[in-house]
């Protein structure tokens, strides 16, 4: 096989590139970037109501809550593909606060937090359908649901029922007025 003439023949050999200034002559220091083309985001990420949250592989949560498909607990008349839209997105915004891609962990709290996997009462079943109804083709409503959970409650494990009871009733209340 042929060789290259510029590849060196050892790994002890220097490159044999040299700078083609003239004596004396030095390369000025770099600029520092600047955000100047169109696509660029110069004040930084927007953020507020139906702008989602970015992260790093955040669509990992729509398979992670596929998983969870045959022990949802659904009201009368709510569709699975519904709460899932619903959980994956919460999921994705709880695992972008951390800056991190979504674990199967946020997955589970996200759906302990509306109450899919059990643990909540006919009225807010009956509520969470009604809030989440379309929310798999509806982006809008999938981000009013999401964007009124704040980050202090997806960042708590969910453990104590007592809170939870106290996190759906304000859930309530802020889509409800």
């Amino acid at each position: 096989m042929p060789t290259d003439p510029f590849v060196a023949p050892g790994l002890d050999d220097h490159p044999r590139q040299e700078t083609n200034l003239a004596p004396g002559v030095q390369l000025p220091a770099a600029h520092a970037w600047t955000a100047d083309r169109p696509g660029d985001l110069v004040a930084g990420q927007p953020t507020g109501n139906l702008l989602g949250r970015p992260g790093p592989n955040v669509g990992y949560a729509v398979s992670l809550a596929a998983r969870l498909r045959d022990s949802l607990q659904l009201a009368p008349h709510e569709h699975a593909a519904d709460a899932l839209a619903v959980i994956a997105e919460l999921a994705m915004k709880r695992a972008a606060s951390y800056g991190r891609a979504p674990t199967l962990a946020d997955v589970e709290i996200a759906a302990t937090l509306l109450g899919y996997l059990g643990g909540s009462d006919d009225a807010f079943a009956a509520w969470r359908r009604d809030v989440s109804h379309g929310a798999d083709h509806a982006y809008d409503v999938r981000r009013a649901l999401v964007d009124a959970v704040p980050d202090a409650v997806l960042r708590l494990p969910p453990k104590v029922p007592a809170l939870l009871d106290e996190f759906r009733d304000e859930l309530q209340q802020s889509l409800t007025h």
